[in-house]
C-alpha cells in the first residue's frame, strides 16, 4: 500500500523468445496489459518507459511472477501449435473508447485461422465506413498476438499494415493456416 492506504499498481514483465522474435509481456493484477514485438534492449526499454508513464509505476522484471506465468505458458503453446485461443485475463487500461470497442470485438469475434476486413470489423461495432479508424485501432493495440490484430486484412485481399512488420504478420497468418508457410 502507498502512504494513503491505496494498493499500488504492480506491473511485472519479462521477455520471451518466439518464432517471430522476442516478445515483451507485461501484466498487472488485472491481467496481461502489454505485448511488444521485437523486444530488443532498446525496444524493451522504450516500452517499459511508456508503461511507467501510463500506469504510474515502474514495471519490475519478474519472469517467475504469478501475474505472468499463465501468459508465458499460453504464448509458448500458441507458437508451438498446441493452442488456438488465448484464455487470459486482460487489463484494457492502456486503451479506451472506439479503439477498445474494436479490439474487444476482434478478440471475441475473430477466431484462429480466420480473417476479417477492416470495414467488416467497423460494421461489427456499429460504425460502417470507419475502416480507417479500425486501422488506427489495430495500430494502437497494446496486446498484439493475444488480441489478434494480425487477423485484420484489406477487403480486396491485401494483407494490410501491421505494427510488428509485414513479415511478422505473414508468419502469424501462416502459423494459423491462413497463408502458406514461406519457403525461405
Amino acid at each position: 500500500m502507498d502512504s494513503l492506504g491505496r494498493y499500488e499498481q504492480q506491473v511485472a514483465w519479462t521477455v520471451v523468445g518466439t518464432d517471430i522474435g522476442p516478445l515483451l509481456l507485461a501484466a498487472t493484477r488485472d491481467g496481461l496489459v502489454n505485448v511488444v514485438f521485437h523486444a530488443t534492449d532498446e525496444v524493451r526499454d522504450k516500452a517499459l518507459d511508456r508503461l511507467t508513464s501510463r500506469l504510474g509505476t515502474e514495471p519490475v522484471e519478474a519472469p517467475e511472477s504469478p501475474l505472468l506465468a499463465e501468459a508465458i505458458r499460453q504464448v509458448a503453446a500458441y507458437f508451438s501449435g498446441e493452442r488456438r485461443d488465448f484464455d487470459l485475463p486482460l487489463d484494457w487500461s492502456l486503451i479506451s473508447g472506439f479503439n477498445r470497442q474494436v479490439l474487444r470485438e476482434l478478440a471475441s469475434g475473430v477466431s484462429y485461422g480466420a480473417v476479417v476486413g477492416y470495414g467488416d470489423l467497423a460494421g461489427r461495432v456499429g460504425q460502417p465506413g470507419a475502416a480507417q479508424a479500425v486501422g488506427v485501432a489495430m495500430g494502437s493495440n497494446p496486446l498484439p498476438v493475444v488480441v489478434p490484430c494480425h487477423r485484420v486484412v484489406e477487403s480486396d485481399g491485401g494483407i494490410g499494415g501491421f505494427g510488428g512488420g509485414l513479415e511478422t504478420k505473414r508468419k502469424l497468418l501462416a502459423l494459423e493456416g491462413v497463408l502458406p508457410e514461406p519457403l525461405f
